[in-house]
């Protein structure tokens, strides 16, 4: 028997992995990002075949992984965790800088960045386990304390897109306190926090919400324009479905 709701006591942390190819800046979220040896300095990261990131790093045969910290904004990790490098420079609209090789690696909220040579690989059927020879790294003087995957979900009330190594489909995390209708997540999230639109203090308690489907964003008002987009993930108002608060 396996019980899914198991692996939910692992922990894992929250990093940016990055590549670039031919001109073009890739980058997406992973919470496997670990090192597995000390000498030599190895680390891996499993990421999904889909992922454009995954098809761009292993042309370049190089990436960064940069360790996001509590502070990290869900704006943040909504354009690496929710959108495509294909459409998006995703680099350019945070903070961002280049290790030796010409590498991207955010530097937003960031409290230590890796950067690595492609050592080896192993293909995982849906994903592929990279090793890396770690060629830099650094620690950020001042930074927060680094975000694990458990904070992304319980305080910034987070969700786990269907593409993540962890993703369990519709098994219920241990932690979750609210459950969703998963458009393509497939994980309850946490109660939203930072994520939301929450109202000022004083203000009239809101009596509906507006909630996204894809990333778990809410928004506090009575209806949604037409044209609305998702703040996080970008989506339009077709994929929210109304909350009584």
């Amino acid at each position: 028997m396996i019980d899914k709701s198991a692996f939910h006591s692992l922990s894992y942390g929250m990093y940016i992995i990055g590549t670039r190819f031919e001109g073009s800046d890739f980058g997406c979220v992973a919470n496997t990002f670990a090192q597995v040896t000390s000498s030599p300095l190895q680390v891996s990261v499993a990421l999904n075949k889909e992922n454009a990131t995954t098809a761009a790093l292993r042309a370049a045969g190089r990436f960064t992984a940069s360790c996001l910290s509590e502070d990290a904004s869900m704006e943040l990790i909504g354009t690496f965790g929710f959108r495509s490098s294909t459409e998006l420079d995703k680099f350019a609209q945070h903070a961002s800088a280049r290790d030796a090789a010409g590498m991207p690696y955010v530097v937003e909220a960031c409290c230590a960045w890796f950067s690595a040579k492609v050592a080896g690989e192993l293909d995982l059927g849906t994903h592929v386990l990279f090793i890396g020879e770690v060629e830099e790294s650094q620690k950020v003087e001042g930074a927060a304390v680094p975000m694990t995957y458990s904070f992304y979900h319980q305080v910034k009330g987070g969700k786990t897109p269907p593409k993540a190594s962890s993703y369990l489909g519709d098994e219920q995390p241990v932690f979750a306190s609210v459950s969703t209708g998963e458009g393509g997540e497939g994980e309850s999230a946490a109660a939203p926090k930072e994520n939301a639109a929450t109202p000022k203090e004083g203000d009239a308690a809101p009596k509906v919400g507006w909630r996204c489907t894809i990333c778990g964003h809410i928004e506090y008002v009575d209806e949604l324009p037409d044209d609305f987009e998702c703040p996080i993930c970008g989506v339009g108002k077709e994929m929210f479905e109304r909350v009584e608060l």
